[in-house]
C-alpha cells in the first residue's frame, strides 16, 4: 500500500514557473519508478516525466525536455516536478503516478497515482 499526496498546482502566467511536490508514504520500498502524467480537457493522458527511485535516473516527454525537471529528495520520500517557462498548452491536471517495476511512459504500469492537481496557464 502507497499513498501519493501532490501540491503545489495552480493558476501562473505564460513564462512562469510552478513547482508540484508528490510526498509517497507507507510501504515505499516497493517504488521503482516515480512518474509524472498528465491530462488536459478532451485529450488523452499524456506521460511527463519519469524518474528511477534506486539509481535517479530521469526520463522527459519531448514537449517539456529543456523546461520541466523532475528530481528526489529520499530523505522526505517526495517527488518533485519543477515546471519553468510555462505555456497554455500546459494546462491540465497533474498526477504522480509510482509504480513497482521500470515503466517510464505506459500509464497501465503504475500501481498507485496520486489526487491530480489542476495547473493553469493564463496567455
Amino acid at each position: 500500500q502507497v499513498q501519493l499526496v501532490e501540491s503545489g498546482g495552480g493558476l501562473v502566467q505564460t513564462g512562469g514557473s510552478l513547482r508540484l511536490s508528490c510526498a509517497a508514504s507507507g510501504r515505499t520500498f516497493t517504488i521503482v519508478t516515480m512518474g509524472w502524467f498528465r491530462q488536459a480537457p478532451g485529450k488523452e493522458r499524456e506521460f511527463v516525466a519519469s524518474l528511477s527511485w534506486s539509481g535517479g535516473s530521469t526520463y522527459y516527454a519531448d514537449s517539456v525536455k529543456g523546461r520541466f525537471a523532475i528530481s528526489r529528495d529520499n530523505a522526505k520520500n517526495t517527488v518533485y516536478l519543477q515546471m519553468n517557462s510555462l505555456k497554455p498548452e500546459d494546462t491540465a491536471v497533474y498526477y504522480c503516478a509510482a509504480a513497482r517495476s521500470r515503466s517510464p511512459q505506459i500509464p497501465s504500469l503504475y500501481a498507485y497515482w496520486g489526487q491530480g492537481t489542476q495547473v493553469t496557464v493564463s496567455s
